[in-house]
This record gives structure tokens, C-alpha cells and sequence, in this order.
């Protein structure tokens, strides 16, 4: 009995204390830093999941894509829902339903990059998603816990002036429980930041890669080259302009 009362005292100002003195304001503050945290480690996960996936379609085309004989054939090379697929199909649509329509006012040279321009966009908006919660995050959570911290420092004030005897016993729990918000609306706050900036840092090579890709297919199918085949009637690029294009 006597080896137990001690821990039974310690662990009454832990986060198990926090957890179970029925305070719901000490209770609101510490849901919303676990959903703050949950969903910034859950955006972190799935972004580089994306940006991986992103990545490897980009090796991809680098491989297989540009050996094609036409762009069609380098888009059945490639996996369906592929954000390169997708920027090449935009390509081609612009290409091929130019004219006969209130596009034709328009250049073809103009409709083809502002339609590569629009599916590159879609890419680079897909990749940002999600960022905005983590600079969110990043900034507020440790206000959040600071709140938290000075809820506790008002309960141990309470605690001294209703005992009017400032012992550590009156006072060790609500400060016990306003450190520990700060401890966690560091922890929910630190991992936001450091993710925001690794994956706007990560982003900004796989968008330039998107932008040069996009490039080489405005400059494909601008310079002549046979759009789904010969087929088209659209005559097959010259070796020596297709050699010029690909560099």
C-alpha cells in the first residue's frame, strides 16, 4: 500500500489528470490540438504519396513516353489517370477540336498553351491542397496551447486564493496541465511547419518538371507533328525538327 500512494499522487498531475478532471474547456483545447495534428500528419502522409507517385509518372515519360512514334502512342504508354496522360489528352483535344468551333477565332498556337496551361494548373492546384492547413496549423497551434497554458495558470490562481495556502499540492495540477498544452500545441504546431516547408520545397521541382513537359508537347504539336497517326493527315515531323524539338 505504502509503495502505490506516491505513484497514485504523480500520476494525478499527469496527462491522465488532464484527460480526467472533467473540465470541458481543458477537454475543447485539447481536441482541437489533436485535430490539428491528426489531419496535419495526414496531409503530410498523402502528399508524399502524391508527390512520389507524381515523380515516378515523370520518370516514366522520361523513358518510355518520347520513344513513341506519335503523341497517341505515347499516351496509351502511359497509366490512365496520370497527371502527364491527362496534360498530353488536353494537348491533343486542343489540337484536334480547334477549328469549326468559336475556338478557331482563337490562334492555334494560343488554344494549345492556354489548354496546357489550364491542365498543368489542375496538376499544381492538386499538389498545393492541403498546404493551406498546414501553415495554418503551423501558425495558431501554439496559441491554441498558450490558451490552454493560461486556462491552467488561472486554475492554479483560483486554487491559492479559495485554499488561501499557496502549497505545491494547491497548485502542482494546473500548472502540471498549462505546461502540458504548451507541450502540445508545440508538438501539433513544430511537425506543420517543418512539412509545410519540405513539401513546398519538394513541390517546386516537380512543377517546373510539369511546366518543361508541357513545353516539349506545345512545341510537338505546334511544329507539325502527327497528332493519333498519319491517319490525321496531319504530315509527321521532319527527323532533323523532331530532333530539334526533343532537345
Amino acid at each position: 500500500m505504502e509503495t502505490t500512494a506516491p505513484a497514485a499522487a504523480q500520476n494525478a498531475y499527469g496527462v491522465g489528470a488532464l484527460i480526467n478532471n472533467h473540465d470541458p474547456l481543458s477537454h475543447t483545447v485539447l481536441i482541437i490540438l489533436a485535430v490539428m495534428s491528426f489531419f496535419s500528419w495526414y496531409i503530410i502522409l498523402t502528399k508524399l504519396w502524391d508527390q512520389y507517385k507524381l515523380a515516378s509518372s515523370y520518370k516514366r515519360v522520361e523513358k518510355t513516353f518520347w520513344t513513341s512514334p506519335s503523341l497517341k502512342d505515347g499516351v496509351e504508354r502511359l497509366k490512365k489517370g496520370d497527371a502527364y496522360r491527362s496534360i498530353v489528352e488536353e494537348g491533343l483535344r486542343a489540337a484536334a477540336h480547334h477549328d469549326g468551333r468559336l475556338t478557331d477565332r482563337i490562334d492555334l498556337h494560343e488554344w494549345i498553351t492556354m489548354s496546357l496551361q489550364r491542365s498543368v494548373s489542375n496538376v499544381n492546384g492538386s499538389l498545393q491542397s492541403g498546404l493551406g492547413w498546414l501553415a495554418s496549423v503551423g501558425s495558431t497551434a501554439p496559441f491554441v496551447g498558450l490558451f490552454g497554458t493560461v486556462v491552467g495558470i488561472i486554475k492554479a490562481l483560483i486554487a491559492i486564493g479559495v485554499s488561501g495556502q499557496p502549497s505545491i499540492d494547491r497548485v502542482a495540477g494546473p500548472v502540471g496541465e498549462a505546461l502540458i498544452m504548451t507541450a502540445i500545441g508545440l508538438m501539433a504546431a513544430v511537425p506543420a511547419v517543418l512539412g509545410y516547408n519540405w513539401l513546398v520545397g519538394r513541390n517546386k521541382g516537380l512543377q517546373e518538371n510539369l511546366r518543361n513537359f508541357a513545353a516539349d508537347v506545345h512545341a510537338y504539336l505546334v511544329g507539325g507533328a502527327r497528332v493519333g497517326g498519319t491517319e490525321t493527315g496531319q504530315r509527321p515531323t521532319p527527323p532533323a525538327a523532331a530532333a530539334a524539338v526533343r532537345k
